[in-house]
C-alpha cells in the first residue's frame, strides 16, 4: 500500500488552525506534526485545508434517472409517481452508482450509504453491479439493499375507510434469504464494501421483516438502516398499526441499537428522542429532501441536546435532485436557526464538519477507525483548495466551506490511503465517458400524469384532511 506525506497543510485544532505535516503509512495516519521526515510521496499541502472525509449517510443512487422531473408532491404521492417510471435496468444501476460516487467525492464525501433499490428478480445482480461500480471508483461503500414486504398502498393511513392491499410480490422469507446471500457474497468491510440490513420503514414493512433483519444484523455483525417517520402520514400510520409511536414499537421489537441509523426522523416527540438517545441510535439528517417533499423540519437541535448522534445525507437524487454533500451540510446546519431562538444551540461550522465525518463513522460503527484526523485511524482524507474563488477572501476556512457556496474546491481525496481524486478530478474512472453515457441513455422529458398517483391521491387528501 502506498505511503505519503502531506506537507505544510492546514488542519483544525480546537478553536484554531495549525500548519503541519501529515504522514500516512500503509493507509493509516502515522504522524501529525510540523517538519516531519517525508515518508513515501511528498504532497504539497500549502494553501490547502485537510479534513476527514464526510459521509453521504443516506441516498438512493438509482434515483439519478428521475432527477429534475418528479412532481412537486409530498412523499406518498411522489413515491407513487416514482413507481410509474420505466423499471431500472442493470446498466442504469451501474451508471447511477458511478455518478453518485463521483458527486459525493467532489463534494467532500469519502463514504456513501446507498439505500439501494433492487430490480425485481435481479436482486443479487443489482447488488453485485452497485458493488462493482463503487469498487471501481474507490469510494467506501455501505450498500443497504432497500427491502419491503408490503405493497405501496399500505404506506398510507386507512382513515375511516376500509382498505385492502395487494400482497407484495416477494415473501418476507425469500427477501431475508436474498439479504443473507448478499452478505455472504459482498460484505467485505476490510475491502471497503459493507452490506447493511435495510427495511425501508414501518410504512411498508411487517414486524417479521424487521425482526428477521435484526437477527441477521446480530448474527453477522451488520449495521441496520431504515427510513423513520419522514412524514406526518407515517406518524398517523404508526398509531394506526401499533397504538404507539413508531420509535416505541421499534424499540419493543429490538431494532434500535448503536448500529442502527435512521433517515429523516422528522415527526418524533420528546419521549421518542429519549429512546434514540438511550439506544444510541443515529439520526441521518436529509434536509433538502425534507424540504423538497414538504415533509417538515427534523428537530435536529433537540436530538443534539439529548445526546443523539446526528450525521448528514443527500437522500436520493430525485427527492433532492443533487448529490452535493456540502449543500446538504450547509442547509442542514443553518435551517435550524429558525427552530430555536436560543442561538447557543445553533450548529456551528466546526460542529457541522464533525457531524458529517465523526458522526457518520459513529453511525456505521467504525468511529474507532474513521471520522477524525487521529493517529492510528485509516486515511479517508479530503484536501480543499483554499485559493479557490469560492473560498476567498481568507477568513475562517471551515466557515467558508460550510456557510459559503463552495464549488470545485476538492483538490484531492484518499480512501484507506489510496488517492482517488487528484487536482480536482476523479482518477479511477473516466468521468467524461460517464457523463456521455448518462447523456446518451436519457432524453429531455416533461412531467407526465401518473395513473398510480391518480389512484391514491383522493384517499391521501382525505386522510390528511386536505
Amino acid at each position: 500500500m502506498v505511503s505519503f506525506t502531506i506537507q505544510n497543510v492546514l488542519i483544525a485544532v480546537r478553536d484554531d488552525y495549525a500548519t503541519v505535516d501529515v504522514q500516512v503509512v500503509d493507509g493509516v495516519i502515522a504522524a501529525i506534526a510540523p517538519n516531519l521526515q517525508v515518508i513515501g510521496t511528498a504532497i504539497d499541502g500549502k494553501n490547502k485545508l485537510l479534513l476527514p472525509g464526510f459521509f453521504n449517510a443516506h441516498t438512493h443512487s438509482s434515483e439519478m434517472w428521475q432527477r429534475g422531473i418528479m412532481s412537486v408532491f409530498p412523499l406518498e404521492l411522489w413515491l407513487a409517481e416514482l413507481y410509474d417510471f420505466t423499471p431500472l435496468d442493470p446498466e442504469q444501476v451501474y451508471l447511477s452508482a458511478l455518478g453518485t460516487a463521483v458527486e459525493t467525492l467532489l463534494s467532500g464525501g469519502t463514504s456513501v450509504v446507498d439505500h439501494l433499490v433492487l430490480i425485481p428478480g435481479l436482486e443479487l445482480e443489482t447488488i453485485a453491479i452497485a458493488t462493482r461500480a463503487y469498487r471501481e471508483v474507490g469510494i467506501r461503500a455501505f450498500i443497504a439493499p432497500l427491502i419491503q414486504d408490503e405493497s405501496l398502498s399500505a404506506g398510507i393511513p386507512s382513515g375511516e375507510s376500509a382498505q385492502t392491499h395487494q400482497p407484495y410480490f416477494r415473501s418476507t422469507a425469500v427477501t431475508l434469504e436474498i439479504i443473507e446471500e448478499a452478505v455472504r457474497q459482498f460484505h467485505r468491510p476490510d475491502e471497503g464494501v459493507s452490506i447493511l440490513v435495510a427495511p425501508t420503514g414501518i410504512q411498508l414493512c411487517t414486524d417479521a421483516l424487521f425482526e428477521g433483519c435484526t437477527e441477521l444484523s446480530d448474527r453477522y455483525n451488520l449495521c441496520r438502516h431504515s427510513h423513520l417517520l419522514e412524514t406526518r402520514a407515517q406518524e398517523k400510520l404508526a398509531q394506526q398499526k401499533y397504538g404507539c409511536t413508531a420509535v416505541e414499537h421499534l424499540k419493543r421489537i429490538g431494532y434500535l441499537s448503536d448500529r442502527t441509523s435512521l433517515a429523516h426522523c422528522v415527526w418524533l416527540n420528546d419521549a421518542d428522542i429519549a429512546i434514540l438517545a438511550e439506544t444510541q441510535s443515529t439520526v441521518v439528517h436529509n434536509p433538502l429532501s425534507n424540504l423538497r417533499l414538504g415533509s417538515g423540519i427534523a428537530p435536529i437541535l433537540k436530538y443534539r441536546q439529548a445526546g443523539v448522534n446526528v450525521t448528514f445525507g443527500c437522500d436520493g437524487a430525485s427527492s433532492n435532485d443533487s448529490q452535493d454533500l456540502l449543500e446538504a451540510i450547509k442547509i442542514g446546519s443553518i435551517l435550524h436557526n429558525v427552530t430555536d431562538s436560543d442561538y447557543q444551540h445553533w450548529i456551528t461550522p466546526r460542529q457541522a464538519v464533525e457531524m458529517a465525518s465523526l458522526g457518520g463513522a459513529k453511525g456505521f460503527n467504525i468511529a474507532d477507525n474513521l471520522g477524525s484526523l487521529t493517529i492510528g485511524k485509516e486515511a479517508d482524507l479530503v484536501l480543499y483548495d483554499l485559493t479557490n474563488l469560492s473560498l476567498l477572501p481568507r477568513t475562517d476556512p471551515i466557515g467558508l466551506l460550510v456557510l459559503g457556496r463552495p464549488s470545485n474546491v476538492v483538490d484531492s481525496a484518499w480512501v484507506n490511503g489510496k488517492q482517488i481524486v487528484a487536482d480536482g478530478k476523479v482518477t479511477t474512472i473516466n468521468v467524461d465517458e460517464l457523463r456521455q453515457e448518462l447523456f446518451n441513455r436519457s432524453q429531455w422529458e416533461t412531467k407526465r400524469k401518473s395513473q398510480t398517483v391518480a389512484q391514491i391521491e383522493a384517499h391521501y387528501r382525505t386522510v390528511m384532511g386536505l
